[in-house]
């Protein structure tokens, strides 16, 4: 009986967090996949996993780390599914895309996924290293460190003259 109560505590938990912070998953989807529909979806996967899964949270405490680290593993999952977009798909994406600034945008897609993922939690979601480094599982020097690398990136990507190279996944800068 007891049991039963404390999977119906953690599940309430994660359905009030949910609702409470469905526009902050739903905006980190969409920065991601660059579409309002794959960004609904990515979070109604999310949110049904954790709900049915709500009985494997060990402490209430934690439940906010635990459903970025959902979301952001949804969201991880579907990018490694989708295929190279078509350059018609591409253009239409940039166009329906919110950002305001373009540059920024298109360095951002250039970082490895975990390194972009930190960039986006501190300063678009304005979560503490602290908070990043829980849901990221890593260490807060490893985040620190990631997070300044990525952002000396961006600069020299946005104020040089930044080629990447798919291919060798390097980046060159013309001087």
């Amino acid at each position: 009986m007891k049991r039963l109560s404390r999977q119906k505590t953690k599940e309430k938990a994660v359905k009030t967090l949910l609702l409470t912070n469905y526009n902050q998953y739903y905006r980190l989807a969409y920065s991601y996949v660059h579409n309002e529909n794959d960004a609904y979806d990515i979070v109604q996967n999310a949110a049904y996993k954790a709900i049915k899964n709500s009985g494997s949270l060990k402490q209430e405490n934690f439940a906010s780390t635990w459903l970025y680290r959902i979301v952001i593993n949804e969201i991880f999952t579907y990018c490694r599914q989708q295929k190279t977009l078509s350059l018609e798909d591409a253009k239409e994406t940039y166009a329906e895309d919110s950002y305001e600034d373009l540059d920024l945008k298109r360095a951002l897609e250039h970082l490895p996924e975990n390194d972009r993922m930190i960039v986006e939690l501190k300063y678009f979601e304005d979560m503490k290293l602290e908070e990043i480094a829980d849901i990221l599982e890593e260490n807060i020097n490893t985040v620190k460190s990631r997070l300044y690398r990525s952002l000396k990136k961006l600069k020299v990507m946005i104020e040089g003259e930044w080629i990447y190279t798919e291919s060798t996944n390097q980046e060159v800068l013309n001087a």
